[in-house]
């Protein structure tokens, strides 16, 4: 089966050719960097890092550019009430941000283009499309994009001009021709930070700033623009209009993606309404790979609800997978010793439906639900076979592919990634393990059943099987 991706402009599922064979160009919008960032942004930044990780798993070279908005009207709002100048409040929460993706074992991008860094490919930009009749100067200083201009405007949202008109009005400080035209530049206002441009002096607007980036770093047309969905319009249908009129060439983009939003309730996560909660809060309370493995169990595409209890139920899943991996397991060198030729059968084939589930679905779209539940049903397998006596060999390469599998998805399930627990006090839970053994084969069952309750209250459950006693942290 080939590769197959919803594309938001088609509202279909499309068979996947990318521009230049064997190359992948995707554009990711990245956050405006004014407070510290929730796991809204964190939910983005984890759907394209898996949509690149399964395109590389595929073959495909991935140049990948996420961009920082770091002036807007929000970061000049946020400055002024800290009392604090606006760009190192953008750096800051720029490197944190990258310090928090690091910890979610986000790959980096290929380049992370900054708005102020690009000041010269902005005015460029705005220049081309004022010579072509696309854009006017206003008479208050702002540069606007002539929407009328652009028959096609509204295709991404599905409307058209007409249907986009109904309700739009002109604030009294604006000087556009049209209600829906937007600012490509913004004229300087009294103590906010500005640059000289041929209109004045002032700055560049949001939508302008990632037709900009985008098309200096990965060329006139790309293959995949991710982004939420609350972006699709007005960002991403203007950012059509910018490229599409700037360059000439249709289309900007051959696949638009976009994810689904995270919800607190029945609202959509944001800073703006306070319902929040930061990379942070999660790093400090859960392992690292909670929140891969709380997204990875939906569909991207559509809203996803967070709440304590979902959130615990896929740490508890994560820890299945992981158990597998943890140093105190028993499973034996991967040699040819003969097991129960049966059971070893029946691993074989679970492993070759597990790779072929698994395939199958994230070439449907990336659908990470499907392919992580292949990953739960080949652990089950895995844990039943060497119950039941499969050989060490299979044991082993069932093993190898949960791993390469969970590589994939960007699951760390051969290492720790808990908060301040973990492989620091693993070497002294599994000699108290051990001491109780001991004390159970000296039949000194009280004092076992000690240990096990004490090591129960601190959060650690000991398990008894066939084939020894392993413990495990508890959610």
């Amino acid at each position: 089966m080939s590769l197959t991706v919803y594309n938001t402009l088609s509202s279909k599922i499309e068979q996947f050719e990318t521009i230049v064979p064997g190359e992948v160009r995707m554009y990711v919008c990245g956050p405006t960097v004014y407070d510290n960032s929730h796991i809204g942004h964190a939910m983005s930044a984890l759907v394209y890092d898996i949509v690149r990780r399964y395109l590389e798993f595929k073959g495909y070279k991935v140049i990948h550019a996420q961009n920082f908005t770091d002036i807007d009207d929000k970061i000049i709002r946020r400055a002024a009430e800290m009392g604090v100048p606006w760009q190192p409040m953008t750096e800051k929460y720029i490197n944190q941000f990258l310090e928090w993706m690091d910890a979610l074992n986000v790959k980096r991008a290929t380049i992370y283009p900054r708005a102020t860094n690009e000041l010269g490919n902005i005015l460029a930009t705005i220049q081309t499309l004022i010579e072509k009749g696309f854009a006017y100067p206003a008479s208050n200083g702002d540069v606007y994009y002539r929407v009328n201009a652009k028959p096609e405007y509204g295709e991404l949202k599905h409307q058209s001009l007409d249907e986009l008109q109904v309700g739009a009005r002109i604030a009294p400080d604006e000087a556009k021709e049209n209600a829906l035209d937007f600012a490509l530049w913004k004229a300087a206002k009294p103590g906010e930070p500005s640059w000289e441009s041929p209109w004045g002096d002032g700055r560049p607007g949001w939508h302008i700033e990632c037709t900009a980036m985008a098309v200096e770093h990965l060329g006139e047309q790309i293959d995949i623009h991710g982004g939420g969905a609350d972006l699709i319009f007005p960002h991403h249908e203007n950012e059509i209009a910018q490229s599409e009129a700037a360059t000439g060439k249709r289309p900007f983009v051959r696949y638009w993606m976009h994810n689904g939003l995270l919800q607190m309730g029945s609202d959509k996560m944001s800073k703006s309404l306070g319902n929040f909660v930061t990379v942070g809060d999660i790093l400090e309370n859960y392992d690292a790979d909670t929140l891969r493995a709380f997204i990875l169990g939906s569909v991207y595409r559509n809203p996803l609800s967070f709440s304590e209890e979902s959130f615990v139920a896929a740490q508890r899943g994560l820890e299945r997978l992981k158990a597998v991996f943890s140093p105190v397991e028993k499973w034996g060198e991967p040699d040819d010793t003969a097991g129960n030729p049966a059971t070893t059968a029946t691993l074989y084939a679970a492993a070759e439906q597990a790779r072929a589930n698994f395939t199958e679905a994230m070439d449907s779209d990336f659908n990470s639900a499907i392919a992580i539940a292949a990953l739960y049903d080949l652990t089950r397998e895995l844990n039943r076979g060497r119950e039941q006596g499969a050989s060490p060999q299979s044991l082993h390469q069932a093993r190898a592919l949960l791993l390469e599998l969970g590589n994939v998805l960007g699951l760390r399930l051969d290492r720790d990634t808990s908060p301040k627990r973990g492989l620091e006090a693993a070497p002294f839970i599994s000699l108290l393990v051990e001491t109780r053994t001991a004390l159970k084969a000296a039949k000194q069952y009280q004092l076992a059943d000690q240990i096990r309750d004490k090591l129960k209250a601190l959060g650690v459950k000991v398990e008894d099987r066939p084939d020894g006693t392993n413990w495990k942290f508890e959610s």
